[in-house]
């Protein structure tokens, strides 16, 4: 997961244009593959799911770590938007695409999730997954894209060994000692370039609007 975040890291640093790490292009139209899908879910609605859960869980976590900079973070909200796709039968009102669905239920339980890091004061599991949550408003979606794409040019710009370290912690999940087998460096090593990586964030975002919260998401381990 961390190697394709890496790679559009590493377009941005050689000078090459690296794919922006936000929203991806997802069709809003019915193809014959969605006909397929609609189709299935009328003979076998429970088969359907695990082929969507099987063709789009991965892609799916690897947009939300982008977001929440967390491997288990992002795994558990996609599995959060699964369950609450198959639990409530979402799919049954879904009348355009499949995926463009999950995507956008994925997206916006990410700025959720933010939201909540920033407050602190209502459950992470406030949401009805029946419907894709409208507590956020059009200026909060703006503020936390915002805060990715800000997240994301600090990383770009981090020394490379310093974001390696940083990446494969945040976004693999991986632990010290992986890490340094994996750099050929030690564990103490690994720990204080992530430190120096988070000290960086916390620096350039120092006076932000969302500073508070932000020091408290990004210092967990």
């Amino acid at each position: 997961m961390a190697d394709i975040y890496l790679d559009g890291l590493d377009n941005a640093q050689s000078g090459r244009k690296a794919p922006r790490l936000g929203t991806p292009h997802i069709e809003t139209v019915v193809t014959d593959d969605e006909l397929l899908l609609r189709n299935m879910f009328q003979e076998d609605s429970q088969k359907a799911c695990a082929l969507l859960f099987r063709r789009y869980y991965v892609n799916l976590c690897n947009h939300a770590v982008r977001f929440v900079h967390s491997k288990e973070i992002a795994e558990d909200i996609v599995s959060e938007v699964f369950a609450g796709f198959w639990q409530n039968r979402v799919f049954e009102q879904i009348t355009t695409s499949y995926r463009a669905y999950l995507y956008k239920s994925v997206r916006h339980r990410s700025y959720n999730y933010l939201k909540w890091q920033l407050n602190k004061t209502t459950s992470l599991d406030f949401e009805d997954l029946t419907v894709i949550s409208q507590d956020l408003s059009p200026d909060e979606i703006l503020h936390y894209s915002e805060l990715h794409h800000r997240v994301e040019t600090i990383i770009q710009n981090l020394p490379p060994q310093c974001r390696r370290a940083y990446l494969l912690k945040r976004i693999e999940g991986k632990k010290y000692d992986e890490i340094a087998s994996e750099l050929q460096i030690s564990p103490k090593a690994v720990e204080a370039l992530v430190s120096r990586a988070l000290a960086r964030l916390r620096n350039e975002l120092r006076g932000e609007w969302f500073l508070g919260g932000l020091l408290f998401f990004y210092t967990p381990f």
